[in-house]
């Protein structure tokens, strides 16, 4: 017989509290994780927030996590198994109805988070819940009412789902629904389930807001939402014709509004590109989205008549697409007024370009750039250089012709 059946009746308990101890007796140790700082600045954006992902990947765990470090009381409504009438209230009758009215009673959980004046909301399993108490929760997720109460500015929602596929009685969310939401894909880290189940956990410092940043920020993400809505108006309302899609993001009035915000506030934070690349498109979709971050990028390129002010302390992008549309944009700037300063400069850029990066990046700028030249302009030095880089660029896209190589 096992050793267990030699402790007497009542310790047993205590002994499998012990062996409960030692299991729970684990290390942390500091790691970045890109999915909680999305999470950290969606939640304190007072945005509403689904996290899309399979079942048992961590999700509550996150959610348990954050609260903790935001000093917020975690409150968990099961969505599936809640009545319509659990979120929009229960009608109480009282003495005199035609004259007073018939309030609607809010359930305990909202009443316990208006007395509390804060707190994490968390609406589990929402992908489960029925169309009429997805209709219910519009109200909740939009204006914070539940019944008769208004939920107070502290309090902050985040709800959860699991793919329609591995959902039990699973719905698709209706569109009103889903694009009040901030989605955001949960997945587990392998490395992260490994050295957990050995002992450490990860704790991840969580993004903060830098004060002396906040007024910029918000004039960077009004220019970079409002600049790429005004060359491409038609991405302003899409309502996907895929029912699938329509439960998820899609660019709206009210998803770019989401965006502005969101872009404002990881600005703040000074986050990185694979943190705001998933707030924005979990707020407008994977195409708007995309195209959203491309136009910030171009937002962020030297001015070219910046550059050929000064080419001596020009600092090209690394990107190689972004360093290929400055030395474009520079070329361009010389072809629209030409003087032999600005055509000398823009060679001077070339030249550091060829210095620091591929070669066949300059190809295209220096032979447009040597048809600008006029005949009473001086042939620079740094010409020789970046002749011979052309030269030998072009000799090998001839040879990977003749071979069928096909592109680098």
């Amino acid at each position: 017989m096992p050793a267990f059946s030699n402790v007497p009746d009542g310790s047993r308990l205590d002994v499998a509290a012990e062996l409960l101890a030692l299991l729970g007796d684990t290390a942390t140790e500091p790691r970045d994780d890109p999915q909680l700082e999305a999470l950290t600045l969606a939640v304190s954006a007072d945005l509403p927030v689904l996290l899309w992902g399979e079942p048992g990947i961590g999700k509550t765990a996150a959610l348990t996590q954050l609260a903790e470090a935001l000093s917020l009381p975690l409150t968990t409504v099961i969505a599936s198994v809640h009545e319509p009438s659990d979120f929009s209230g229960l009608p109480v009758v009282g003495d005199d109805p035609a004259t007073q009215g018939v309030p609607m009673a809010p359930p305990d959980w909202a009443v316990r988070l208006v007395r509390a004046g804060r707190g994490l909301l968390f609406l589990d399993e929402l992908s489960t819940a029925p169309p009429a108490v997805q209709a219910a929760l519009l109200r909740v997720v939009l204006e914070r009412r539940v019944g008769a109460l208004r939920l107070p500015p502290g309090v902050r929602i985040v709800a959860a789902a699991n793919p329609r596929t591995s959902a039990a009685d699973g719905w698709e969310l209706s569109p009103p629904l889903a694009n009040r939401f901030v989605h955001l894909q949960w997945k587990h880290d392998h490395d992260v389930v490994v050295r957990g189940l050995g002992g450490t956990w990860p704790t991840t410092a969580l993004p903060l807001l830098d004060p002396a940043l906040l007024p910029d920020a918000v004039a960077f993400a009004r220019r970079a939402v409002c600049g790429l809505l005004a060359v491409r108006p038609n991405l302003v309302h899409q309502l996907p014709k895929n029912e699938t899609a329509r439960g998820g993001p899609w660019p709206s009035p009210r998803s770019w509004e989401m965006a502005l915000r969101l872009i404002a506030f990881a600005t703040a934070a000074g986050t990185s590109r694979e943190v705001l690349s998933a707030l924005v498109r979990g707020a407008v979709g994977d195409g708007p989205g995309l195209e959203l971050l491309a136009s910030i990028d171009r937002m962020d390129l030297p001015d070219p008549e910046v550059l050929l002010a000064d080419p001596a302390v020009a600092v090209l992008p690394e990107r190689g697409d972004l360093r290929q549309v400055v030395l474009d944009g520079v070329v361009a700037a010389v072809r629209d007024r030409p003087d032999e300063a600005r055509w000398n400069a823009a060679w001077a850029l070339l030249s550091l370009a060829l210095d620091t990066g591929a070669p066949d990046l300059v190809v295209v700028p220096a032979a447009t750039l040597a048809a600008l030249r006029r005949d009473d302009w001086q042939v620079p030095a740094t010409i020789d250089r970046l002749a011979g880089a052309v030269s030998l660029s072009q000799r090998t896209d001839r040879a990977l012709a003749r071979t069928g190589g096909g592109g680098r």
